[in-house]
């Protein structure tokens, strides 16, 4: 091997894919007055993850971001900074920059046509009415990456969605909320260390959907 053929090879080597690492974007909006909303479920999530490997989130570009490691997998974990319906843009950043294709993201987000706890996993799907995933479809190239629904529910009259995505957990939810938080957790945690596929079946709970409502959320 030539001198020169040895330099290029150790280059391409060095921006491989690590076939070992996955992203984790926890969907949200950033402030204190949306830090208990019912929209930020899924930074709640990833929050939860970091705080059990005793790992805390630091502010970079376009989004916070923490890194844990789990059976040998690294999950690079973003909770975006450029509000909920610009999400696509810290999605886009920090797939390009840690080299991680659409098969090994998975976005965790908040679903209002699910009743709440309800968790459903899916490898790709529309974004239905979630200006997070609408924004992550379109500057990501479509919606074929991994998701994960947490149910919210739909407890709303006419016309206040935006009111009930934006609200604060009521009373009852919010003492069952930590085993939401977990399980969500563990059902990533699963998505990197089994496969999509082996997750789905272990976690995605066959009742609970909800009707439609006449907004779209923030």
């Amino acid at each position: 091997m030539s001198f020169w053929t040895f330099i290029q090879s150790f280059f391409q080597s060095e921006v491989q894919e690590d076939p070992m690492k996955y992203l984790v974007v926890g969907l949200g909006n950033i402030g204190a007055e949306y830090e208990d909303t019912r929209h930020n479920i899924g930074f709640k999530i990833v929050e939860y993850m970091a705080a059990q490997k005793d790992v805390s989130f630091k502010s970079d570009s376009k989004a916070s971001v923490a890194t844990i490691k789990h059976k040998g997998r690294t999950l690079v974990m973003i909770k975006p900074s450029t509000y909920m319906n610009l999400s696509g843009q810290a999605v886009r950043y920090w797939m390009q920059k840690e080299k991680i294709p659409k098969e090994r993201i998975i976005v965790v987000l908040d679903d209002l046509n699910l009743t709440f706890g309800i968790l459903r996993m899916r490898g790709k799907g529309a974004d239905g009415g979630h200006n997070g995933l609408k924004n992550i479809d379109q500057l990501c190239g479509g919606n074929n990456y991994p998701r994960l629904r947490v149910g919210i529910g739909a407890e709303f009259s006419k016309g206040r969605q935006v009111d009930y995505v934006l609200g604060e957990w009521s009373d009852e939810e919010k003492k069952a909320l930590p085993e939401v938080i977990k399980k969500s957790a563990d059902a990533i945690m699963a998505f990197a260390s089994i496969g999509l596929g082996r997750a789905m079946n272990q976690f995605n709970t066959k009742k609970g959907k909800k009707k439609k409502q006449d907004e779209n959320p923030q």
